[in-house]
């Protein structure tokens, strides 16, 4: 639970933002307070830092921590998704560096992905691990409706980007092959990246429209004709690039004004396999903040 209160009330988020390599905090919020968050799934990547922003309020979290402390393979996903929707957050705006699989998707562009495919093999990436079997749909795993917004947005900010594409997460920390980048070439990939996947899966589980802002860096190492990927060209770019995506999540937040229910939000409507009359009461202390809503049914129908 958080750790954070205000004037007796527990503080609370309408939108968060997870911020990837090189954003580690967000300009233009006000009111700012830090807090940290504890959840069932151990801690999150950093502190969460709440602020407001046109009236809205805000979540901001480091994916890798303030500082850049933490690998892709060692991210709490769990935690750092758990604690968002602790607060009361029902969108996730997420930003990160990606590599370029394609020639005209060029270092400095954006790129708005439609599609996973998943290389990892080391993480946890569902909640739903001890006790409750759920199997939330999948098929379309970015929120449109944000999506959209992000390219409504991008549009008032001088960037190219490119949509729809597919994201193909590897598990990391060590960049592709040379083989393994002309393979993925040859799926048909738009960009390589070490992260969203995971917390896409996550956030479909815990109910929340998600969507991905991928900023690319380079072209991993399939390029003919370009250095192969190394840390120091990439964070040329990526210092560029954070400036950029700055203001587009700006122009993005104002967009989510008056958003209606989404789809994402009831994803566990039909997804969850187990009888929640057959969940332990320490099971549903784990579990009360992703299935509050499905615990409150069974408790309507049995007062009936």
């Amino acid at each position: 639970m958080p750790t954070g209160t205000t004037k007796g009330r527990k503080l609370k988020a309408d939108i968060a933002i997870i911020g990837g390599s090189g954003l580690y905090h967000m300009n233009g919020l006000t009111n700012l307070k830090e807090i940290r968050v504890t959840t069932p799934f151990g801690k999150p990547s950093d502190s969460i830092i709440l602020g407001s922003f046109e009236g809205l309020n805000i979540a901001f979290l480091a994916r890798h921590g303030r500082g850049h402390r933490i690998p892709p393979s060692s991210i709490n996903y769990r935690a750092n998704i758990h604690a968002l929707k602790s607060l009361g957050v029902s969108r996730v705006f997420s930003v990160s560096a990606v590599g370029s699989m394609k020639e005209h998707i060029r270092p400095g562009d954006f790129v708005l992905p439609d599609q996973f495919i998943d290389r990892t093999t080391q993480r946890l990436s569902t909640f739903f691990d001890q006790g409750i079997v759920a199997h939330v749909a999948f098929a379309d795993p970015l929120c449109p409706t944000l999506s959209s917004l992000f390219w409504k947005a991008s549009q008032k900010v001088s960037v190219k980007v490119h949509r729809p594409g597919t994201y193909l997460c590897m598990e990391g920390p060590q960049f592709s092959t040379r083989a393994e980048s002309l393979l993925y070439r040859k799926w048909g990939v738009d960009v390589i990246g070490m992260t969203n996947l995971t917390e896409a899966k996550l956030a479909r589980e815990a109910e929340l429209c998600y969507a991905t802002l991928a900023l690319v860096t380079d072209y991993d190492c399939w390029h003919e004709t370009e250095d192969a990927v190394s840390v120091g060209a990439i964070l040329d770019i990526m210092h560029k690039n954070v400036e950029t995506a700055k203001q587009v999540l700006h122009q993005v937040l104002n967009l989510t004004k008056g958003l209606g229910p989404c789809a994402c939000q009831t994803a566990l409507k039909h997804a969850i396999i187990t009888p929640l009359t057959r969940i332990s009461p320490a099971l549903k202390k784990r579990y009360h903040v992703l299935l509050q809503r499905q615990l409150l049914i069974t408790r309507q129908t049995k007062k009936r």
